[in-house]
């Protein structure tokens, strides 16, 4: 409760209504569309609206406005889940980390882990399973750790950027 009640009184603290929650539905599907037609599909003017949205980018809640680009039109046809166990998880050592999957564009996201046989996972893209291997090669030569593992994706049932926003009803 104290959390809620420091965000709250905190000069960041956004608050969420139903024509913001309008709003982030909309772009959140499609970041391009005027703010004429945003400001039309909520029921407010151009200014309004776009002064929510300003408020909402300032205040953290929106992050990025961003096109998806279709990884298979771009000749990215496989991902790779590569699993990293490592034997200790030092300062320099996740330093060390972050500046390899920094420099690495194929490593589209990378999540640190409990509660599995992995520390590590990352999910990494690739034209072939020949390119797949050799950038895996070439981060064999650059990380330390104790196990690796791949998993190839066979098929892609759902890949959503869009985010939930019922949770904001009561908040």
């Amino acid at each position: 409760m104290n959390a809620i009640l420091k965000k709250i009184f905190s000069k960041d603290f956004v608050v969420i209504d139903d024509i913001d929650k309008k709003i982030l539905t909309i772009i959140q599907k499609n970041a391009g569309l005027p703010l004429s037609e945003i400001s039309k599909r909520v029921g407010i003017s151009s200014t309004p609206c776009w002064n929510r949205i300003k408020k909402m980018e300032e205040g953290g809640v929106i992050s990025a406005r961003t096109i998806v680009l279709n990884r298979k039109a771009i000749n990215l046809a496989v991902v790779v889940f590569l699993s990293i166990r490592v034997s200790h998880q030092s300062r320099d050592w996740i330093s060390s980390f972050q500046k390899v999957i920094d420099k690495h564009e194929e490593i589209i996201e990378t999540h640190r882990l409990t509660g599995s046989d992995s520390d590590y996972l990352l999910k990494i893209v690739a034209s072939s399973i020949e390119d797949y291997d050799n950038f895996q090669q070439k981060l064999i030569g650059e990380l330390e750790f104790t196990k690796m593992s791949s998993s190839i994706s066979l098929q892609e049932m759902k890949n959503s950027h869009n985010l939930p926003l019922k949770q904001l009803e009561n908040f």
